[in-house]
């Protein structure tokens, strides 16, 4: 037996190791919070199935689950990615919890990129439950799946943006307040369930430079028209993804 063989070796677990063990906490947490599920299941999924089944809302030609299921993928997409992130992130903030995990060795920037993933992650679970629900009322999409995934990706960059800039600025109560109103006035106005083109002319001009709207829209035309890349809608995605995940990085307070 050679000397030091049983000495101890404290220190950091390997950075990616330590963002994986970060990462699954952070999806436990947000699968097993009740309002998260509200938000990111439970209300996607009733929506897609009552308005598919109850002409409530003229969408146009064809099934209305062909323009309603594009729609719904963009509303989870922002429950997840701005609102649930935004709710979970200011209270860890209001309670000291970032500020400990700050402290720890687990990096800053880390911390952040195990957060994205974890709404990555439950996004593609809500994606693959809303798609077969879709397909079994009778959604037949159509289109590249990869132009719709750079959609997906580029939108959850800008709601993660616009969520982590909210619970770093505002307080935990007020964050509460402010994401779900936005949610609220977004799934209203945002091209979700209503289409734009049921707005007034000026409304329209201005709604469609929204992030849900640009990400509704482009998911339309990916999947419902078979466009091959909606470049407007990405663009409009690509700028809040920017503006938002640069404003989170300045002004983002961890106390």
């Amino acid at each position: 037996m050679s000397a030091g063989t049983y000495t101890p070796r404290p220190g950091a677990a390997p950075l990616p190791r330590m963002i994986a063990a970060q990462t699954a906490l952070e999806t436990r947490m947000l699968l097993r919070n009740g309002e998260q599920l509200l938000l990111t299941v439970i209300i996607p999924t009733l929506l897609l199935v009552l308005f598919s089944a109850v002409d409530i809302v003229d969408t146009g030609s064809g099934a209305s689950v062909d323009f309603l299921a594009p729609g719904i993928l963009a509303l989870a997409v922002m429950s997840t990615a701005f609102t649930g992130q935004a709710i979970a992130t200011g209270f860890e903030r209001r309670y000291g919890v970032l500020k400990r995990l700050a402290a720890s060795p687990l990096p800053r920037w880390a911390l952040m990129t195990a957060k994205t993933l974890s709404v990555l992650v439950t996004e593609v679970l809500q994606i693959v439950l809303l798609t077969a629900i879709a397909l079994a009322l009778g959604w037949s999409p159509e289109g590249n799946p990869l132009s719709a995934l750079l959609l997906l990706v580029l939108g959850t960059a800008a709601f993660s943006g616009l969520g982590l800039l909210m619970a770093g600025t505002l307080k935990a109560e007020a964050t509460l307040a402010a994401a779900n109103l936005v949610f609220l006035l977004l799934l209203v106005g945002g091209g979700v369930i209503v289409p734009l083109d049921k707005f007034p002319d000026a409304a329209q001009s201005v709604l469609g430079l929204l992030p849900v709207s640009a990400l509704s829209e482009g998911l339309r035309d990916v999947l419902q028209h078979g466009a091959s890349m909606p470049w407007a809608e990405a663009g409009i995605l690509a700028v809040w993804a920017v503006l938002g995940l640069g404003a989170a990085a300045k002004f983002f307070r961890w106390e």
